[in-house]
């Protein structure tokens, strides 16, 4: 299992989330961080070869993968 690292926009985009939205994203973290090439809704940001996107909903979740951390960058709206 990964860890997870939040850099600290991702946190204050995390804690200004409604109840529900931190559920959401919680859950999505907690399946990313068990093996983040099994979820089909992982891709690679065009243009880069080590930032990838995590799509949760209209949500998207931007990190990279360094050793055992996943690295969460930030939180997108689309």
């Amino acid at each position: 299992m990964y860890s997870l690292i939040f850099s600290k926009d991702a946190q204050k985009f995390i804690d200004k989330q409604t109840p529900q939205t931190k559920q959401r994203i919680r859950n999505a973290l907690l399946q990313l961080a068990e093996d983040p090439f099994s979820n089909r809704q992982v891709k690679r940001l065009k243009g880069t070869e080590d930032i990838l996107r995590l799509r949760v909903g209209d949500l998207r979740v931007v990190f990279s993968i360094e050793d055992e951390k996943l690295a969460i960058l930030y939180f997108d709206w689309e």
